[in-house]
């Protein structure tokens, strides 16, 4: 009896292996997708926001997060309505992983109210090349958190960066806006480096709780934790510095373009700051390395800059084009160093292979942590 039931487990076990090597590239391809959009659109939203006089910064704060109903539906619809699962929500889902969740949407939620100081005070593409500097912070907690290594294009990538972020601050008088200060202008420039460097710390810490993550729905069951304990710490600061009240008002009185565009605008800024944390989370979780999703936030600073340019018509003078083309030296860098290290793999395992296939098919071979953990579970 425990014979069969053990076969019928690994049958089933080899089943949802086979069915998440099916689901990786397209699930891979719709993080890729809303990370993408949500980067982009909820950069240029929250800055258009702050161009048409709204102010209130926990506003900002809130709606990166208010947004996490959403994920009720990915949560419970596949179980409950669709079944086409048998794992029910947020099984094995355990104390820790409750707490470490609670802790992480807390940083989160500091993490979005230093987002909002920073890209009200400092144009898009300055805030976008500043936010760059996630990558240098990445690699280096990275480097101490879950012991990755740190090559000559890694290291190459981080210098490149840190000159692109001094060479921005250096040339910062000539793209203040005119009616902003010296020092707010610096305190924007300094919550938008807090803000890159908790978002970096972010990383690490979810890569070493994703191992212990036993599908792509608890991901999201995470996600929706993280998001509701960040919405409740902007709840908290929007209550006491009395948001709610003052979006009202600000939709009537101070907002300039109106009061159904005030709200519209909220309403898409919640649903593109969504996108771009599920696509965030995904992106790590499938590709199963800190260092990709890094790579993919950084290759979308480029629209964002462009994005300032284009939309806002912001200033983009020698400093800012130097800035931009050493940032993506940088990444190209990083992006030459990865391809190399994993084409070096193959031919090391193609290596391995040719020298005795015998044992290496007599041994079971392991899979990566994204092919084990695709699925809903069943």
């Amino acid at each position: 009896m425990n014979i069969n039931t053990s076969n019928n487990h690994d049958n089933g076990e080899q089943d949802q292996k086979g069915v998440s090597k099916k689901r990786y590239m397209p699930l891979l391809l719709i993080n890729y997708t809303c990370l993408f959009l949500g980067s982009v659109s909820s950069s240029l939203l929250s800055k258009y926001y702050f161009n048409h006089k709204g102010s209130n910064k926990w506003v900002s704060t809130w709606v990166q997060s208010a947004g996490f109903p959403f994920l009720l539906l990915p949560v419970f619809l596949p179980y409950y309505l669709f079944q086409c699962t048998q794992r029910k929500p947020f099984t094995r889902f355990t104390p820790r992983i409750l707490s470490l969740s609670i802790f992480i949407g807390l940083m989160l939620g500091l993490n979005n109210l230093l987002f909002s100081w920073g890209n009200s005070y400092l144009p898009v593409s300055t805030s976008a090349l500043l936010l760059s500097s996630q990558l240098v912070f990445n690699l280096i907690l990275s480097a101490i958190m879950v012991k990755q290594k740190i090559t000559f294009t890694n290291l190459n990538c981080v210098i490149l960066l840190t000159l692109s972020s001094i060479l921005l601050a250096l040339g910062s008088n000539h793209d203040k806006p005119q009616d902003l200060t010296p020092t707010k202008y610096m305190i924007g420039f300094v919550a938008t480096i807090g803000a890159g460097l908790l978002f970096a710390l972010y990383l690490p810490i979810m890569e070493m709780i994703y191992k212990k993550v036993y599908c792509y729905a608890m991901m999201i069951e995470m996600q929706l934790v993280m998001e509701l304990s960040a919405t409740i710490l902007a709840s908290v600061g929007m209550v006491w510095d009395g948001g709610f009240t003052e979006m009202r008002k600000e939709s009537k009185e101070v907002f300039d373009k109106g009061e159904g565009v005030y709200w519209v605008t909220m309403i898409t800024n919640v649903v593109t700051w969504q996108l771009c944390f599920m696509g965030t989370a995904g992106t790590v979780f499938l590709t199963c390395s800190l260092t990709e999703g890094c790579m993919t936030m950084t290759a979308l600073l480029g629209m964002n800059v462009l994005g300032g340019v284009l939309v806002y018509r912001e200033d983009f003078g020698g400093v800012k084009i130097v800035s931009t083309v050493m940032c993506g030296w940088g990444f190209c860098s990083y992006v030459y160093g990865m391809y190399v290290n994993n084409h070096m793999m193959k031919l090391l395992d193609d290596h391995k292979q040719n020298i005795n296939p015998s044992i290496e098919m007599a041994q079971p071979q392991p899979q990566p942590h994204s092919d084990l953990h695709l699925g809903f579970g069943v």
